[in-house]
C-alpha cells in the first residue's frame, strides 16, 4: 500500500536578520504583507527574471560561501595513528575523474527557516530571527556540491522573493537547478525554529498550502531524473497531494532508468495529521529504497524499540536494501548491509548548532557512493566512507546554520587528519 497523505527539513543559513514580531499561527502570506505587497513582490520577481534591462539584480542582501571547485587531490590521504606513524594504508576516499562522478538528484522541499538570534529562548521571547534557506533535500544537494560532487535539485518554491533567493542559493553553490519550478499561486514555505541550549531544534511551520505541496507530476523534468545516478529524497512530500504522486513518479522514473534510490525520512511530526499517518506514510515507500539513512530517534518512532540493539534495527532492513544507516547524533552511526554490519564512532567537536548535521552526513556518504558504488561490497572501504560522513556532520555542528558550515573536501580531509594525528 502506498500512502499519499507537507514540508520542511533542516536548515541552511544566510547572514540576513529579520526582525519579526512573534505572531500566531496563520497563512504564510501574512509575512509578505497584504495583496498590494504580494503584487509588488510578483512584479519584482518578473522584472528580475527579465533581467531588468539585461542586469540581474539580487532581491535580498545575503552572504553565502560559494561552492569550491573539486580539489585536485592525490589518490587518498595518508592517515596516521595517534603516535604519528603511518597507519599502513591510504584512505579509500578519493576524488575520481568527472565521468565517474554520477549525479545525485535531490527531490523534495526547500523553504525558509527563521532561527532566533539568541538560543535557548521560546519563539515568543526571541528578539530577532535569522533567515535561513532550508529543506533537507536542498541541504544535501548543496553539501554534495561543496564536496566536489555532481548535485541537482528537483522541487517547487513560490513565485516570490524567498523562492528566487532559495534557487539562487543552489546556483551559487554549484547545484543544477533546471528541475526547480515556481508557483504563482502559493508562497514559499516558512518554518520557525527554536534552538534549545543543547543545540537541538524544534519547529513551527507556516504552510497553507505552500508551493512545495503543489508540485505536480506534469512539472517534473524527466530528463534529469533519467540521468540520475542516485535519487535522494525524504518523506515530507508524501504528506499531501499532488506532491505525493509527484514524489512517487520521480522515484519510478529514476528507478526504471537504473538510479539508486536513497531515502532519509526526516521525520517532522507537526506536519503529519497524526503519528499513525506518519508511520504509515514513511513506511509506504520503505521497501523501494536501496539506501536508507534513519536517525536513532526515528528508529524509536518507527519500531518502538531500542536503536542501540541491532536486532531491533534489523526489523527495518528489507530484502532489497543495499545499505541502512542509523545515525546516533554525537555518538556516530551503525551500518547494515546484506553481508556485514557494524558501528563507526563519531569525531568529537564542540557543538554549537545541530542544524544540517544529518544532511551533511548524507552528503558525505552519497558523495563517496556516487564515485564508486562498489564501496558497499567492502567493509573496510565502507567504514572509511562513513568516517568521512561522520566528519562532515561533526564539522557542520561547529557553526550556526547549515550552508555556511557545510564543508568542502579539503576541510574534511584536513579535519580527519588532525583528529587522527
Amino acid at each position: 500500500m502506498v500512502f499519499c497523505g507537507s514540508s520542511s527539513g533542516s536548515a541552511f543559513s544566510s547572514s540576513g536578520l529579520c526582525n519579526l514580531q512573534a505572531v500566531g499561527p496563520g497563512d504564510s502570506k501574512s509575512y509578505v504583507g497584504g495583496d498590494g505587497a504580494s503584487a509588488r513582490v510578483s512584479a519584482l520577481c518578473k522584472r528580475r527574471r527579465c533581467g531588468g534591462g539585461g542586469v540581474k539584480q539580487p532581491l535580498l542582501s545575503q552572504t553565502f560561501v560559494p561552492a569550491n571547485s573539486s580539489p585536485k587531490l592525490s589518490q587518498g590521504l595518508l592517515l596516521k595513528t595517534p603516535n604519528g606513524a603511518p597507519r599502513g594504508h591510504r584512505s579509500t576516499l578519493s576524488v575520481r575523474s568527472e565521468h565517474d562522478n554520477k549525479q545525485v538528484v535531490c527531490f523534495g522541499e526547500m523553504l525558509i527557516d527563521f532561527v532566533p538570534t539568541v538560543g535557548g529562548m521560546s519563539l515568543a521571547e526571541a528578539p530577532a530571527f535569522k533567515k535561513a534557506p532550508g529543506g533537507a533535500p536542498a541541504n544535501v544537494a548543496v553539501g554534495i556540491a561543496r564536496l566536489g560532487g555532481n548535485a541537482a535539485f528537483v522541487g517547487k518554491v513560490g513565485d516570490d522573493e524567498f523562492g528566487y533567493m532559495l534557487v539562487d542559493v543552489l546556483k551559487e553553490n554549484g547545484v543544477e537547478t533546471k528541475g526547480c519550478r515556481f508557483d504563482a499561486n502559493a508562497r514559499t514555505a516558512l518554518a520557525f525554529v527554536t534552538l534549545r541550549h543543547d543545540g537541538e531544534r524544534e519547529f513551527m511551520f507556516y504552510r497553507n498550502p505552500s508551493a512545495d505541496m503543489l508540485f505536480e507530476t506534469k512539472e517534473l523534468d524527466t530528463d534529469i531524473l533519467r540521468e540520475a545516478g542516485i535519487l535522494h529524497y525524504g518523506s515530507i512530500s508524501l504528506i499531501t497531494e499532488p506532491s505525493c504522486s509527484t514524489h512517487l513518479e520521480a522515484m519510478r522514473i529514476a528507478k526504471e532508468a537504473g538510479a539508486v534510490l536513497s531515502y532519509d525520512p526526516n521525520l517532522r511530526l507537526p506536519l503529519w495529521p497524526s503519528e499513525k499517518a506518519a508511520r504509515e506514510g514513511i513506511k509506504s515507500i520503505w521497501d523501494q529504497a536501496d539506501i536508507i539513512k534513519v536517525s536513532d530517534e526515528e528508529v524509536k518512532f518507527l519500531t518502538g524499540g531500542d536503536p542501540t540493539k541491532d536486532e531491533n534495527n534489523l526489523t527495518l532492513f528489507h530484502p532489497g536494501c543495499k545499505l541502512m544507516l542509523v545515525t546516533e547524533g554525537g555518538e556516530g552511526c551503525r551500518y547494515y548491509t546484506p553481508k556485514f554490519r557494524g558501528r563507526v564512532d563519531s569525531l568529537k567537536v564542540q557543538v554549537v548548532d545541530t542544524t544540517g548535521a544529518g544532511d551533511a552526513f548524507c552528503a558525505g556518504i552519497l558523495t563517496q557512493l556516487a564515485k564508486d558504488l562498489s564501496i558497499l561490497e567492502n567493509e573496510g572501504r565502507l567504514r572509511e566512507a562513513l568516517k568521512f560522513a561522520n566528519a562532515c556532520g561533526a564539522i557542520t555542528t561547529t557553526e550556526r546554520g547549515a550552508i555556511p558550515s557545510l564543508p568542502d573536501m579539503d576541510t574534511v580531509l584536513r579535519f580527519i587528519s588532525k583528529v587522527l594525528a
